[in-house]
């Protein structure tokens, strides 16, 4: 097979596609034959060095891919050789096959089309885990993301409202704001001319925010929520320390939670996972929920494809053709 693995920190130029051996699936793995790859933040550090991986991931790059069963291992019932599925991964997914736990593998949605769907896994999964799971989301509430149009705010903004809640977002440009608020966004900051906590105030506050930037936020996070407030920290684009007011936290009766998708036992994502399928499944199926996909990379180009995810003018997903 052709895969792109870990060589050495650096840029994008450091990627290159290599020739590895077939993965075997062994008792409880399905075998995908990939078709598309999903490109996330954690791949560029990874790549850039800063990532320390889980024990039980191989230095191929990719946590989400779209396929077909290729073969099943000892024990796998629920699918069959050429289903179209799609698949939560620790790694290995910039490649043309990867072997993986049938329990983090999903069917693709109706209606989707393969290669699309390899931008869901991981989307979808880190916000049922954090912003339905951790973060204890009801409907009514409001919920404010940072980062309004990358794939997990484009689809975070369309599920929270698709499950009553209000959504604010932070971006830094009027056409990411406007792609926001096509996507249902209610409230919309320009963070480079405003302060967040100050219109998250004035809106009434944040019952819960999904952070991706982490120690320089973490003051006006707790300053824009409401009583009784979340922060889910899932992210740390901004740093990784930042000063705490324990007296407003107090006072606001609030929560700081930092959590990694990537890291979690087989078992914790195999529960993700099937709260992924009953919430958020149906609602790609019937359309409540679209994914965005920005643009298309060939595996064998996958030196561009991180070249332009670094620039962070892409609204939604990033994807690679692991077929050319």
């Amino acid at each position: 097979m052709r895969a792109v693995r870990f060589r050495g920190a650096g840029g994008p130029e450091t990627l290159l596609v290599e020739e590895f051996p077939d993965p075997v699936p062994s008792a409880g793995q399905v075998l995908i034959d990939v078709a598309g790859a999903g490109l996330n933040r954690a791949d560029s550090v990874q790549r850039q060095g800063r990532y320390n991986l889980p024990p039980d991931a191989t230095d191929i790059f990719g946590m989400e891919v779209s396929g077909t069963v290729a073969a099943v291992g000892p024990g796998v019932t629920e699918y069959a050789v050429g289903d179209p599925v799609m698949a939560l991964l620790t790694s290995g997914g910039y490649a043309t096959k990867v072997a993986v736990d049938v329990r983090h593998v999903l069917a693709v949605p109706r209606g989707f089309e393969l290669l699309p769907a390899a931008g869901v896994p991981e989307v979808a999964a880190t916000l049922v885990a954090n912003i339905c799971m951790a973060g204890r989301f009801r409907s009514g509430e409001t919920v404010l993301i940072h980062g309004a149009t990358g794939g997990i705010g484009a689809v975070g903004i369309q599920l929270v409202k698709a499950l009553g809640g209000r959504v604010a977002v932070t971006a830094s440009t009027a056409a990411k704001l406007a792609a926001a608020r096509e996507l249902g966004a209610d409230i919309l900051i320009d963070y480079t001319r405003d302060d967040f906590a100050e219109r998250m105030a004035e809106a009434g506050g944040a019952d819960l925010i999904l952070d991706t930037v982490g120690g320089p936020y973490l003051e006006r996070n707790l300053r824009a929520l409401a009583l009784f407030g979340r922060i889910v920290t899932i992210g740390l684009q901004g740093g990784r320390e930042g000063e705490l007011n324990f007296a407003l936290l107090m006072k606001k009766k609030a929560s700081v939670t930092g959590t990694l998708l990537r890291d979690r036992t087989a078992e914790q994502k195999a529960e993700i996972m099937r709260e992924t399928a009953r919430l958020v499944i149906p609602l790609l199926e019937s359309g409540a929920i679209r994914l965005p996909v920005d643009r298309v990379f060939p595996l064998s180009d996958v030196a561009s494809a991180h070249r332009y995810f670094d620039s962070k003018s892409h609204v939604g997903k990033v994807l690679l053709d692991c077929r050319q």
